[in-house]
């Protein structure tokens, strides 16, 4: 996510960081350096040179060039005026009216139907509604038989009119469907087309003036760069939606749409997708986004996810096998199972500081796991709960069993015997002597 942009804004702003003194020719050139970083990133030119502008009058307004650490608080500077560029402040979804009608746009293959999904996914699992997808793209090929997939896929139900051509009167009928069902959301998924048209675009406005939404929501492939923001601004002009999405920021985005549409259409970002999963969706936080942009991680929705996945039970049943050295390979794999909810490893690596840059070249996918989770499964039941039984000979058919070798097997078992030291000491007190020691040695 935004990996060129952060590689370049780090190298511009490298020169300024750790200097006791800068003078105004750094900030200058390091003003350069960044404006440059966004034009690359396919930000348009007026809103990177008032970007790079803001940023100068509030270096010497702060008198940066004289405070005891200048380049921390130039990037502290360059961190919160990127967060106001993308928006400032968070955003949620309006979830008023009974049912709440949300109504989708954008253009063909921005992933619109499948972020319907994805956010009927998030309103049904985190806020707990009855939702309703409804198929209003009655031109494309296989939409309804696609948005019928994903519904099944996410247990949401999905009304459709096959053989309706009247989107309106289709939106129009699932709505009363929603009443009549107990649904407290529905979710139109409209039909989009290659580029902005006169017909698209009376299409969708129809929609909107027939059923009124309470949140209109344009979704746009963040891949696309400017072209997004320009997409953005006809689409607003007809609509005037409430939010927008940003899809496939998994990808290798340049970033310019993130950076420059809120500046374009004055319309906050209010959601994400992350990967192609059900679950890939986060609401979008611009103080968090221009954290990660600037390599700083985010801590904050590493936490927030991995207390998704927190099971008090299954933590206190943890606790007590680990005091009573009974902690074993199946406990391991329950771990890396919850590791795994908490979203795709490329985004999770990106939410730790200095990760990104730290493996830089390295090739991180969901697959990161699939060795260990193979050698694990190739063990017996007894094996898994008795790390202790596991011998030469039984190294060897767990290696071949699981397609690897016999050093992998022992790099695992080794792992593993550290993991469990550690966890024995966090409990016996050890945790609190650990920390200390770290003070120590500031």
């Amino acid at each position: 996510m935004f990996n060129n942009l952060s590689e370049k804004l780090d190298k511009a702003l490298h020169t300024l960081k750790g200097h006791g003194k800068i003078n105004e020719v750094n900030v200058a050139e390091t003003l350069k350096e960044v404006r440059r970083a966004l034009l690359d990133a396919d930000v348009n030119f007026k809103i990177a040179k008032q970007f790079t502008n803001t940023v100068k009058e509030k270096a010497m307004g702060a008198d940066v060039l004289t405070t005891l650490n200048p380049g921390q608080l130039m990037v502290k500077i360059v961190k919160d005026e990127l967060t106001e560029l993308m928006g400032g402040d968070t955003v949620g979804i309006n979830l008023g009216g009974s049912p709440t009608v949300i109504l989708m746009s954008g253009l063909q293959g921005s992933g619109k139907t499948t972020f319907s999904g994805k956010l009927a996914n998030f309103l049904k699992t985190k806020k707990t509604k009855q939702v309703l997808l409804v198929g209003c793209d009655v031109y494309r090929p296989a939409a309804i038989n696609q948005l019928q997939v994903v519904g099944e896929q996410i247990g949401v139900e999905v009304y459709a009119e096959v053989g309706n051509q009247n989107p309106v009167e289709i939106s129009q009928n699932a709505i009363k469907h929603a009443k009549a069902n107990g649904k407290n959301v529905v979710i139109i998924d409209t039909a989009g087309r290659l580029a902005v048209d006169e017909e698209m675009m009376t299409e969708i406005s129809n929609i909107h003036k027939a059923v009124t939404p309470n949140e209109t929501l344009f979704v746009v492939d963040s891949m696309t760069g400017q072209d997004a923001v320009n997409t953005a601004k006809a689409f607003n002009d007809v609509l005037n939606f409430d939010g927008v999405v940003l899809t496939k920021l998994d990808g290798d985005t340049r970033g310019g749409a993130a950076l420059s549409i809120k500046s374009v259409v004055d319309k906050p970002i209010k959601f994400i997708g992350t990967g192609e999963k059900m679950d890939a969706i986060d609401v979008f936080h611009p103080d968090r986004m221009a954290d990660r942009i600037l390599g700083m991680g985010d801590v904050v929705s590493l936490v927030e996810r991995a207390q998704e996945q927190y099971d008090e039970a299954e933590a206190r049943k943890l606790q007590k096998k680990i005091a009573k050295n009974q902690f074993g390979f199946d406990d391991f794999l329950n771990q890396i199972q919850q590791i795994k909810k908490m979203g795709s490893m490329k985004d999770l690596v990106g939410m730790i500081p200095g990760a990104g840059k730290a493996l830089k070249g390295m090739d991180i996918d969901d697959d990161a796991f699939k060795g260990i989770e193979a050698i694990i499964y190739s063990m017996t039941p007894d094996e898994r709960s008795k790390p202790s039984l596991i011998n030469a000979s039984r190294k060897k058919r767990i290696a071949k069993g699981s397609g690897t070798s016999v050093q992998e097997v022992n790099q695992l078992m080794k792992q593993f015997d550290q993991m469990s030291k550690m966890m024995k000491m966090m409990q016996g007190g050890g945790g609190k002597r650990m920390m200390q020691m770290m003070r120590g040695m500031r």
